[in-house]
């Protein structure tokens, strides 16, 4: 959604001017005639949150003093643009160190308003931003940090924090890249087990030989011990991603953990009792599974006491504003770069596409765009293939010279922009492509796409790593360069 900004001024001819520059840059405005009002739209909870504050100084009822003092009791971060006459620079300057954030003399000229809204909603964003990066050796973010602007949020968040204080397993279920690992550690992070470990395990990596190792521990003698996942994890809790795709033999033993809080350890003589907590997750039907015998009714029944399933990005258009302005904040800061935001064009193309790759498509759109952005704002530039793709957003794009001696071409020509993602059944013969070259295509697309981290291409390929690496070397399809991976977005920074 659009930013939305307050307005508080007792004069109604200010209130309406600043109201209409507000809407002319593409924000949402409201207005209230003094300071109690506007400290009690900003505790309304049933209403839009608001951005940012233009506040007067000097109203009848509660002046902007006031509410600064008001809001600094509540520990408010929202940034508060303060206005005032020529003459009152003293009041300013106390309206300063009250906390506000930059200031406007009457009359307030369009082009300084914008400015300053930009700069305070960009350090609102980045400060937000700040906030969710926990310090080393902190616990992960917080369930309230998940809560974005949807009702779908709102009600995860309800139920995350139902979770949190339990000890059953949870599991989430959602469709790739919408964030279920991200859940699942606000749902940890928010438990009496929090300052405990936090263990992940991809359990589409595992096959029958190694997954029980690998979980349970191996012990082959009394000084010769593999201590496994569930141990480390031991006082916290264990995340079983794709748990759909672990071994059935490995099932047996996770049965016998939630039924006896005991594992048995390879080669262990006796079992060993264990407080390790399961949260879980899959991108698969869980009920399909079950009647094709590929994971055990009882084990889906235990693990399936407490839901918590995650819509699409698509089906909660609302959260697309807040999460782009939070990628945009986070790789500006990592890039060194001095990017305000995004324009309203660019948020309205956004909210507009459906988003099939989810969160993870959305940050790494976000990611290409802040690298490749050459001003201070994101605008359609810098999404042209989101553009091509959403009916009604046309991004036009000038010819490149083709000698750098060359004068300049002033004429702008509309270029077709190709969904990188589609594959070419023919040839430039117009003769269907060979099997081999269409493999190597997409294995080469995957290389890329998750940054040349070969586990995951395997198991996104639905091959083992050996499998994958042999494909590789008939196919003549080099492992990527350090600049390829540097050209691909992250994967897991916050999605799952």
């Amino acid at each position: 959604m659009t930013s939305t900004i307050l307005i508080a001024d007792d004069d109604p001819v200010q209130r309406r001017l600043l109201e209409q520059m507000a809407r002319r840059f593409g924000y949402v405005a409201e207005c209230v005639e003094g300071g109690e009002a506007a400290l009690a739209r900003l505790a309304a909870t049933d209403q839009p949150r608001i951005d940012c504050l233009i506040l007067d100084l000097v109203m009848p009822d509660l002046d902007g003093m006031g509410v600064l003092g008001k809001l600094r009791e509540r520990r408010s971060t929202l940034p508060v643009i303060v206005q005032t006459s020529p003459n009152s620079i003293e009041a300013v300057v106390s309206a300063m160190k009250a906390g506000a954030f930059d200031f406007l003399v009457k009359p307030v000229g369009g082009e300084r308003l914008q400015v300053s809204l930009k700069n305070a909603l960009r350090l609102s964003a980045v400060e937000s931003e700040l906030r969710r990066q926990p310090p080393q050796g902190a616990a992960s973010l917080s369930l309230r940090d998940l809560a974005q602007d949807s009702p779908d949020m709102e009600r995860i968040l309800r139920l995350g924090e139902r979770a949190a204080k339990s000890t059953m397993p949870v599991l989430i279920e959602g469709e790739a890249g919408v964030g279920k690992e991200l859940v699942a550690r606000a749902v940890h992070a928010a438990s009496d087990r929090r300052n405990r470990a936090f263990i992940p395990v991809h359990c589409a990596s595992l096959d029958a030989q190694s997954a029980d190792i690998f979980l349970f521990g191996q012990e082959k003698s009394a000084s010769d011990r593999s201590p496994g996942k569930l141990v480390e994890a031991l006082g916290g809790a264990l995340y079983l991603e794709d748990i759909g795709q672990l071994p059935l033999e490995t099932q047996a033993r996770l049965m016998r953990l939630l039924q006896d809080g005991e594992i048995d350890p390879v080669g262990a003589r006796r079992p060993l009792k264990i407080d390790t907590r399961l949260i879980c997750s899959t991108s698969l039907n869980m009920i399909d599974l079950v009647k094709q015998g590929r994971f055990r009714e009882d084990l889906y029944y235990r693990l399936n006491v407490f839901p918590i399933t995650v819509p699409p990005l698509r089906s909660r258009r609302d959260d697309i504003t807040a999460l782009a302005r939070r990628f945009c904040a986070r790789f500006a800061a990592q890039e060194g770069k001095h990017i305000r935001g995004l324009s309203s064009e660019a948020l309205a193309l956004l909210t507009s596409y459906d988003w099939p790759g989810n969160v993870r498509q959305l940050e790494n759109a976000l990611f290409r765009a802040v690298v490749l952005s050459e001003s201070d704002e994101l605008t359609l530039a810098e999404f042209p293939q989101i553009a091509a793709r959403v009916d009604g957003f046309d991004v036009r794009i000038p010819p490149v010279p083709l000698h750098a001696a060359a004068p300049a071409q002033r004429e702008v020509i509309r270029i077709e922009v190709r969904d990188p993602h589609a594959m070419r059944p023919l040839d430039d013969h117009g003769h269907v492509r060979k099997l081999d070259e269409m493999e190597a295509e997409l294995i080469r697309f995957a290389l890329a796409y998750y940054r040349g981290q070969m586990s995951e291409v395997a198991r996104k390929l639905g091959i083992g790593r050996s499998t994958l690496y042999r494909k590789m070397k008939d196919l003549g399809v080099q492992e990527p360069d350090q600049e390829l991976v540097q050209d691909a977005a992250p994967q897991k920074s916050a999605a799952a």
